[in-house]
């Protein structure tokens, strides 16, 4: 999807994700955006140069800091992507929960509502049996776009650190198979 093309990365937590795919791909983003003010401590010590951008962007911010020919990869982008920026550009989110089959997991902390909620099946709540990641293309609805890959396994996991833990490996091989094959929708 990146071969030969312009690769802008944003994110909201630490950065670690965009490290591990780059390191296993053998390329860095061309340009990496945060909203984490410059100087921040938990921002990975890998990443080195990044773009600020407000906590809530502007159309204008976003037009900014993308190129009309880029990628753009969110990693824990915890923002709405305007609506025309959705339209304007070529985007893609990773989702922590299995969306295409539980449609209800869109949106923020899908593996802390799956862990929460296997603990409260004495409630008579729907069981989450299975877990894992999709890669979607961004479009103004929160976690809606077409679906480019996903992967999954049986929830087997006691805590909801190990469960993220499996989950954000499972993210960094699914960057990686949709990054290094072309196949951009």
């Amino acid at each position: 999807m990146i071969q030969g093309k312009h690769w802008t990365a944003l994110f909201s937590h630490t950065g670690c994700e965009i490290v591990n795919v780059s390191k296993i791909i053998g390329r860095n983003p061309d340009v990496i955006v945060t909203n984490k003010p410059p100087g921040s401590d938990d921002i990975h010590e890998c990443i080195e140069e990044n773009i600020y951008v407000p906590d809530k962007p502007s159309v204008e911010d976003y037009r900014a800091i993308l190129r009309e020919d880029t990628v753009v990869t969110l990693h824990g982008w915890m923002r709405i992507i305007p609506p025309e920026i959705c339209k304007e550009y070529k985007i893609y989110n990773l989702h922590p929960g299995l969306i295409t089959k539980y449609p209800e997991l869109k949106g923020k902390d899908p593996q802390k509502r799956v862990f929460d909620n296997n603990y409260a099946l004495k409630n008579g709540l729907k069981e989450y049996d299975t877990v894992g990641c999709v890669i979607h293309r961004v479009i103004p609805q929160v976690d809606d776009g077409l679906i480019l890959a996903e992967c999954s396994t049986r929830n087997h996991f006691s805590d909801e650190g190990t469960l993220s833990c499996h989950l954000h490996g499972m993210a960094t091989q699914l960057w990686v198979d949709i990054l290094t094959h072309n196949n951009e929708k």
